[in-house]
């Protein structure tokens, strides 16, 4: 194995591996400005959405201390603003079907009733009672033109979207566990099961080969073969252009278990964990280990040393490592001074090594790697490559969806090296964190800092977390510490804490980039407080807000008529072919739709509005 990259893999990204503590002196504080907040000025008009009132800048960290910035509220209650790019049959349909997913008996039963539905009716008319209902709340149309007016009429409201082709399989959970046992184990491990000492957690499990189950709001893909994954790349392709086609600055979703097979990111996953145990071993060697972890600087002579007498090489195979590398100028080496992760010529499987701590030698993750493996990790590197150019040709950013625990720190790690390489100018690569995850503000200013060294743009969406009820499942059952906050509560403090900090970055360095994907109005009204504390206009374009079709009009709408940039999460694709999703979302959303009384009731004040004030045929005028 090439040294240069033992060095790389040494670095391993910290973002979602072992939990890991920052130091206040070289991380800024993120206490919350202690400036009072004004009241508010009474409203002129039963119809005023914002309000502004001349405010100071608080940032210290440019030349404009004395600019006045319009301070900005938003009334999330004024429902004439809210549903103004909706006709009443639309508010029907949304009563309608947020009600529907409230009875038990049709959201478990609900793909019975529409497979009995495709029986009575027929087809065409099953299509047409879904497009009245379920299918045209939550799906956009069935392909890139059929989609076209719905995206021109949000953005005629100040609402953008998020391309996101949410076509899946319908596949049994016999069939998906199938597939994902076939995919996840390799050749190595299905000749001696028990040769290669993985770890638990970063090995597939049957009883949890069915990803789909305990995931909300959230697609799921599983590898068949090669030419799959190059097909589903196109349609992440065409899903860019069509975002780039659609306006100047769309978004673009993808998933990297789409691309590749996932046995690569369960492989690399446990590497990462292994070389961070690695540094952990290597800082304590050196009387560090309490120390926080951007303050572990190892010293570069000792170092060596410490790696010589492990025997994890000759001496002056050590010395290679650092060699034309802008590592070790002051002497020490810290967690994010490692070499880069990946180069064109390295074999994939050269990254698979890991340290035994007990032998001190290198070791193969697996005893072997035949060529089609070898050939398959290599393919997912190229196709996210890939898919980074295209966007970066189309003037789209593009957001690489977070998934489980045990492929996460792949995932991140790779998405963070597309970020170093397309990010240099304008934020084009967006990494996402899961805030119900215990390590997640970790994750979040270790990668901070590192875009701070490196000096690109940090893109980051922010979302509470998909698959709580499986990681707790796994980690139960299979027997390693449960990675997710012990409550909701603890959540929300994650989320807002995590928030604060990159809304930070953005006042000090205007190159952070973030999306706040929540349907919290809480947490939407946290971020424009902030917002107005830091001086942060919404016409910077730093700071977006998202949320899924079809659900909190209410938050999303008087935002974009507000002048912040917002954004729908906007799946599509034809009826038959999203079926899976449309149900798997009606469970999963049930306890969301219970709890949405508050939205039901604003659909109901501005419908009883409009028929009162004699608006029986409102239509949306743009």
């Amino acid at each position: 194995m090439s040294y240069k990259f033992v060095a790389a893999l040494v670095r391993a990204n910290p973002s979602n591996v072992n939990k890991i503590r920052l130091s206040p002196g070289r991380c800024r504080s993120t206490a919350a400005s202690t400036k009072s907040q004004e009241d508010k000025d009474q409203q002129l008009d039963e119809c005023t959405v914002v309000e502004t009132v001349p405010v100071e800048l608080i940032s210290q960290t440019r030349n404009v201390t004395n600019a006045q910035l319009n301070k900005i509220h938003i009334d999330f209650d004024n429902t004439q603003e809210a549903y103004k790019s909706k006709g009443n049959i639309e508010l029907l349909r949304s009563l309608l079907v947020f009600k529907l997913c409230t009875i038990d008996v049709l959201v478990e039963k609900n793909k019975e009733l529409m497979e009995l539905s495709k029986k009575l009716f027929g087809q065409r008319m099953f299509e047409k009672l879904m497009k009245m209902t379920f299918y045209g709340q939550f799906v956009a149309g069935e392909d890139h033109n059929s989609i076209k007016p719905l995206i021109q009429k949000n953005q005629a409201f100040g609402v953008g979207a998020v391309l996101d082709y949410s076509v899946e399989e319908d596949l049994t959970q016999e069939e998906a566990e199938k597939k994902e046992m076939d995919s996840c184990v390799s050749e190595a491990e299905k000749e001696s099961p028990d040769a290669d000492h993985r770890e638990k957690k970063y090995k597939a499990h049957r009883q949890f080969g069915d990803r789909r189950g305990g995931v909300i709001s959230a697609r799921t893909y599983f590898y068949a073969d090669e030419s799959k994954c190059d097909n589903q790349m196109e349609t992440f392709i065409n899903c860019i252009k069509a975002s780039g086609g659609a306006s100047a600055d769309g978004f673009s979703a993808i998933k990297m278990t789409a691309l590749g097979r996932p046995q690569f990111l369960l492989q690399f996953s446990e590497v990462l964990v292994k070389w961070r145990r690695f540094f952990n071993f290597l800082a304590a060697q050196q009387g560090k280990s309490e120390m926080m972890v951007l303050e572990q600087k190892l010293e570069l002579e000792q170092l060596k040393e410490s790696l010589t007498m492990l025997g994890v090489g000759a001496k002056d195979d050590i010395e290679n490592w650092f060699t034309g590398e802008k590592l070790g100028l002051s002497g020490t080496i810290d967690l994010l001074d490692w070499n880069s992760l990946i180069n064109d010529t390295t074999k994939i499987s050269n990254l698979l090594m890991v340290p035994n701590l007990e032998t001190g030698q290198l070791e193969p993750l697996l005893n072997k790697f035949t060529a089609e493996e070898e050939r398959q990790m290599k393919r997912m590197l190229q196709r996210v490559d890939v898919l980074a150019k295209h966007a970066l040709e189309n003037g789209v950013r593009l957001m690489v969806d977070a998934e489980q625990t045990y492929f996460q720190p792949a995932i991140s790690r790779l998405t963070l090296e597309m970020q170093r390489k397309f990010n240099r100018e304008k934020p084009i690569i967006f990494n996402t964190y899961q805030c119900y995850l215990k390590e997640a503000y970790d994750n979040v200013t270790v990668d901070i800092e590192l875009s701070r060294r490196e000096g690109w743009f940090f893109g980051a969406k922010l979302v509470r977390g998909a698959y709580m009820y499986q990681e707790r499942d796994r980690a139960k059952e299979i027997g390693y510490e449960d990675p997710i906050n012990p409550d909701y509560e603890a959540t929300n403090r994650m989320y807002h804490k995590c928030l604060e900090y990159v809304l930070e970055e953005i006042e000090h360095s205007r190159k952070a980039n973030i999306m706040v994907a929540t349907h919290n109005e809480d947490t939407v009204k946290f971020t424009l407080e902030k917002m107005n504390e830091m001086g942060l206009s919404p016409t910077e374009n730093k700071v977006y807000f998202g949320q899924l079709l079809g659900m909190c009009d209410q938050i999303s709408f008087p935002l974009g008529q507000a002048g912040f940039p917002v954004y729908k999460y906007v799946p599509y694709g034809p009826v038959n072919e999203v079926i899976p999703y449309l149900s798997r979302r009606a469970q999963e959303n049930r306890g969301f739709m219970k709890g949405s009384q508050r939205e039901r009731r604003l659909l109901w004040t501005e419908l009883k509005r409009r028929v009162l004030g004699g608006q029986i045929f409102y239509k949306p005028v743009y």
